[in-house]
């Protein structure tokens, strides 16, 4: 992609997004804390989910009345608090982060939402994580698993929930875009960048799932497994 294009391609995503969130409820008084602690703490706080597609994930709860969610890739809890608010109260969401130093603001957030009974957050490496505790005590299949980590594990993540997805259970993977990159043949070296040309190409051949890339902020591929 040439660098006009580039450059034309983010105007055009910003306006679009902008006005998107202009006609969209905004984050309420609560996640607008969460968010400013975060820009605060942290250098990385554009990792945030958004209002865009927090509410979306939170409709998308509501809407199949999601029960059993898991997500991997807490950060700061934005979106783990987005996901509940649209669960049954008596649903379980598992969430996962190998970051401890965000830990502490994310159980603080968690508890203030008064979702501490629904969300379960775990500290450590994901995928032994869901071997070693998740999987083993799971009553159900996963209605909904949300993927926002480390983009070269993108398809292991995947292989690895796949299976413990009910048949007709969604999931969700976020920067499937990658900020434009994905259709820049030269940053193709990039691990993170390889990692989701990679998990776009895999998962669009995979014959378990239907598959839907929303072009929504930095891009959301939505799979249902048949």
């Amino acid at each position: 992609m040439e660098l006009f294009e580039k450059q034309q391609y983010l105007t055009t995503s910003r306006q679009y997004e902008q006005y998107a969130l202009d006609h969209t409820m905004p984050d309420d008084e609560l996640m607008t804390e969460l968010v400013r602690r975060t820009h605060l703490s942290f250098t990385t706080g554009g990792m945030l989910s958004g209002a865009l597609q927090g509410k979306l994930l939170e409709f998308i709860c509501r809407m199949m009345n999601a029960k059993y969610v898991l997500e991997i890739g807490t950060f700061t809890g934005y979106s783990s608090i987005y996901m509940a608010r649209g669960m049954s109260d008596d649903g379980l969401l598992h969430t996962i982060d190998n970051n401890p130093e965000v830990e502490d603001i994310a159980k603080e957030f968690i508890e203030k939402a008064g979702l501490g009974h629904i969300i379960r957050t775990h500290q450590g490496d994901a995928l032994s994580v869901l071997q070693e505790v998740i999987f083993p005590s799971l009553p159900h299949p996963f209605d909904l698993v949300f993927i926002d980590a480390d983009k070269e594990n993108y398809i292991n993540y995947y292989e690895r929930i796949i299976d413990k997805v009910k048949p007709g259970g969604f999931i969700i993977a976020d920067n499937v875009l990658w900020y434009g990159r994905v259709f820049d043949e030269s940053a193709f070296n990039d691990k993170e960048t390889k990692g989701i040309v990679a998990f776009n190409k895999h998962v669009t051949s995979d014959k378990r799932v239907e598959h839907l890339l929303l072009p929504v902020r930095d891009g959301l591929m939505i799979l249902r497994k048949i």
